[in-house]
């Protein structure tokens, strides 16, 4: 398998941002990390071995980005209109820096798959939803999808509601955005055994704001011995990879 360490300078958070890409073709996955992980996480945790068998046959060159969340949604410190503030200069990092990229690395107009588990799991819906002219594919795995998890009631300061999943897309009405969400690829998976019971919380709900805007999506809630922790997701991950294979929407 190709492995290849990646750093640039980012102009909207000001400093170096290090990645890692694995692969050598296929449809690019931008993979983010659990609270307060980094880049390096998800091949420790031995997601990669468990994606094997996809990267090597160029289905998917996946992309382990760096997170921020100890300086914006873990930090108890900041003013709250700060934590949000950085973190859309960490968006705009995403969007704006890092998928250029990622585009360029693998000569790939096409729409990127989005990912991550627990933390990583709120960060790949967010991106999804917020972007869909970049991502068309969502796979996220015991993910939190309520910004008052993190920041309390504060959802009047715009740059907190625009990152409140269930919020935003509850008062949705641009049919840009709707029909591009009704023509993606939306799996949101949960177990029900141990420590799950935010992300239970959250999934329901974002499953019932999908439902009231007519949004197709594989909504998953696996048994009651399934606990959040790295053992599921490296089952559930090449799981849903070899459902979207099957249907042809590796591309």
């Amino acid at each position: 398998m190709q492995i290849d360490y990646h750093s640039f300078y980012s102009s909207n958070l000001g400093r170096d941002m290090e990645f890692k890409s694995y692969g050598h073709g296929g449809k690019p996955v931008i993979i983010f990390p659990s609270s307060g992980g980094r880049f390096f996480e998800y091949e420790g945790f031995g997601m990669i071995e468990a994606c094997k068998d996809f990267i090597e046959r160029a289905k998917i060159r996946v992309y382990t980005v760096d997170g921020i969340d100890n300086e914006t949604w873990l930090n108890k410190e900041r003013p709250v209109s700060d934590i949000a503030k950085h973190h859309n200069a960490y968006d705009k990092y995403i969007v704006d820096e890092l998928i250029p990229f990622v585009r360029k690395h693998n000569n790939y107009e096409g729409g990127l798959l989005t990912s991550g588990c627990s933390m990583g799991g709120y960060h790949s819906a967010n991106f999804y939803f917020r972007h869909p002219h970049v991502f068309d594919t969502v796979i996220a795995l015991s993910g939190i999808y309520d910004a008052r998890f993190f920041l309390g009631e504060n959802l009047d300061d715009f740059d907190v509601y625009i990152n409140s999943p269930i919020d935003y897309l509850a008062q949705l009405e641009d049919n840009h955005y709707l029909d591009a969400y009704r023509r993606g690829n939306i799996i949101v998976c949960t177990g029900q055994g141990a420590w799950e019971e935010d992300a239970i919380r959250d999934t329901r709900a974002l499953e019932e704001v999908l439902k009231s805007k007519n949004i197709p999506a594989w909504i998953d809630y696996w048994g009651k011995d399934v606990n959040h922790d790295w053992d599921w997701w490296r089952v559930q991950m090449p799981y849903f990879l070899s459902k979207l294979e099957e249907q042809d929407k590796l591309k």
